[in-house]
């Protein structure tokens, strides 16, 4: 557990941020014992806070495996934040309009530390489809909402991220980075092989906000089907239009 840098530490809510901030890196759960081994803590203690945080809807406990796993009360809570709502209410009526246009699932990401966090889904009116699910964590090098926010982020917020995703995970990104970055800006979006499925090209645009700073990326993970489709040039111009649409409801002029 990181030493507090307060001045007025806050024991039981530290502990308690830190059981969260443990199960958000651990999607398939974690019993008490593990829990209490990572963040060096005595099984009695961490089973308080355990029970503190299943009491008020945060984790749940799975009965086959005694497991604790995070529920989506945080995710939902972030989306009653009222810049995010905003967000969401203007994004879902285009991002159903754009799966509509073009048979193909829509998504919408923004940047969470070193991860993309898909905030708002509309799926594909077309079988066989493609889509990403609501409330995925995305590592930020592997996904082009990822590289369109950061192409679209001041330079010192830009570091900022990929300082935290180097500490996070460890890697280093590809030493041609900003240079691929800089050419997304360049054309204005992101086209590139799904980086996790084949078959997948992911066409993605950056929603601005009044500085033209990047709160969010469009994307249409674009699956080629046989016979009838609609082809990957149209898709590029009906999501454009999508996200300058999306960004002017946002105050991007």
């Amino acid at each position: 557990m990181p030493a507090s840098r307060n001045a007025y530490p806050t024991p039981a809510l530290e502990k308690g941020l830190d059981i969260l901030e443990l199960f958000a890196r651990e999607p398939a759960g974690l019993t008490k014992s593990e829990v209490a081994r990572r963040l060096d803590r005595s099984v009695s203690e961490i089973f308080r806070m355990l029970v503190c945080l299943e009491d008020r809807g945060y984790i749940v406990r799975e009965p086959e495996d005694d497991r604790f796993r995070l529920t989506l009360r945080l995710f939902h809570l972030a989306q009653e934040h009222p810049p995010t709502k905003r967000l969401l209410q203007a994004a879902v009526p285009i991002l159903q309009d754009v799966a509509h246009r073009l048979g193909q699932s829509c998504h919408l990401g923004v940047l969470n530390d070193a991860n993309v966090v898909i905030t708002a889904v509309a799926e594909s009116p077309i079988s066989p489809g493609f889509s990403v699910k609501l409330g995925s964590v995305v590592d930020l090098m592997q996904t082009a909402s990822g590289h369109v926010i950061l192409s679209y982020l001041p330079p010192d917020a830009r570091a900022r991220a990929i300082e935290q995703w180097q500490t996070q995970t460890g890697g280093k990104p590809p030493r041609d980075f900003e240079t691929h970055l800089r050419a997304i800006r360049t054309r204005g979006f992101e086209e590139h092989e799904s980086y996790v499925i084949r078959g997948v090209t992911n066409l993605s645009f950056p929603v601005l906000d009044e500085r033209r700073v990047a709160i969010a990326a469009m994307t249409v993970p674009y699956l080629a089907r046989m016979g009838e489709s609609v082809p990957l040039k149209t898709a590029r111009v009906v999501l454009k239009e999508a996200s300058d649409r999306l960004s002017r409801e946002l105050g991007c002029t």
